[in-house]
């Protein structure tokens, strides 16, 4: 618990968010900083801020420091961006990435509640994360399996038709941003799976 409170504290003081902290076996204590995020104003478009070299420079040179002089055992620091598949942990992380297609795994199979839609051991989906009216959070999906590229879909053909799984932040073991590359030019957000 230490380990955890040092970190967050020069972490937040040089002023980054701490997304994940993990120490693994052979002394790697692998921390993940991203850049504070502010809910954008009515009309006004999001800002966008990466985590640099620079910026993972700035914390790896003041927790190293930090950490000596907590005496906290480890052999490699490694300083990094969440990444493309950033996992999500609290409510605003929800409410920042809300329209995202995300990777979800529950901590229990869904069971009677999928009322044979979905098969009843299932507990991986993978979909567009929305705001539900309630204020909990849905996962909708399809499970059409994606085309190969460059074939085309008939006019004819009737898609798959769209699932959605209610869900609460208690109900759910692990959330990252699916990582989906768009080699054509950078959009908004990824589009959900048709």
């Amino acid at each position: 618990m230490a380990l955890q409170r040092v970190v967050e504290q020069i972490v937040t003081g040089l002023g980054y968010d701490l997304v994940e902290i993990a120490h693994s076996a052979g002394g790697l204590l692998r921390v993940t900083i991203d850049w504070p995020w502010v809910a954008p104003r009515a009309q006004e478009p999001a800002a966008q801020r990466f985590v640099t070299l620079e910026d993972c420079e700035k914390v790896t040179r003041q927790l190293q420091f930090a950490l000596q002089v907590d005496d906290v055992p480890y052999q490699r620091l490694e300083v990094s961006s969440p990444g493309i598949d950033r996992p999500l942990r609290h409510e605003q992380d929800f409410v920042r990435f809300a329209g995202s297609v995300v990777d979800i795994r529950l901590k229990a199979p869904i069971g009677a509640a999928a009322a044979g839609q979905v098969h009843a051991a299932r507990k991986k989906f993978r979909g567009r994360l929305e705001p539900t009216e309630a204020g909990g959070w849905r996962i909708v999906w399809s499970d059409e399996p994606p085309l190969p590229p460059g074939r085309k879909v008939s006019k004819k053909r009737v898609p798959a038709p769209l699932q959605t799984l209610d869900f609460s932040l208690d109900e759910v073991r692990d959330v990252r941003l699916a990582p989906i590359v768009d080699f054509k030019g950078r959009g908004g957000v990824a589009p959900a799976p048709a």
